[in-house]
């Protein structure tokens, strides 16, 4: 059984509230049921975590190493902004999935340099909160090869 961690960073806990024109009405709560359910099916260890502090995200990237078999990771505007947790990523062994809700390219400059995409073995933005399930498949699949 394939033991994958989604982790979330900053505001992504006010999923469902926030700009509703770029992340819909779906909540972060639904969007993990939706895993859990997922994963339930696909005989996948899922684990799920959001936090708003830098530190945290990287305590728990580095308490991944080796627990986790693969890491999803939508770190919100820590994406284009933190060399930490870049660095914890870069630590790691497992395959990582970088992963955005909304279309980052379609969006303020700012947002088209992500720090996460050069140690990322692929990056899903977009979809929507689809994005978590295709992250949770494409992980999957690389983990069987």
């Amino acid at each position: 059984m394939n033991k994958i961690i989604i982790l979330n960073g900053p505001n992504l806990n006010l999923l469902g509230e926030r700009e509703k024109d770029q992340y819909g009405n779906i909540t972060l709560k639904e969007i993990e049921n939706n895993c859990k359910d997922y994963a339930k099916k696909n005989k996948i260890d899922l684990s799920f975590y959001q936090s708003n502090i830098e530190g945290e995200l990287v305590n728990e990237i580095q308490n991944s190493r080796d627990e986790q078999d693969g890491l999803i990771i939508n770190a919100g505007g820590y994406t284009h902004t933190s060399v930490a947790i870049h660095d914890a990523l870069k630590i790691l062994k497992t395959p990582i999935i970088e992963l955005h809700i909304s279309n980052v390219y379609n969006r303020e400059e700012f947002r088209h340099k992500s720090l996460i995409s050069k140690v990322a073995k692929g990056v899903i933005c977009g979809f929507g909160a689809n994005g978590y399930l295709m992250s949770l498949e494409a992980m999957n699949k690389l983990l069987k090869k």
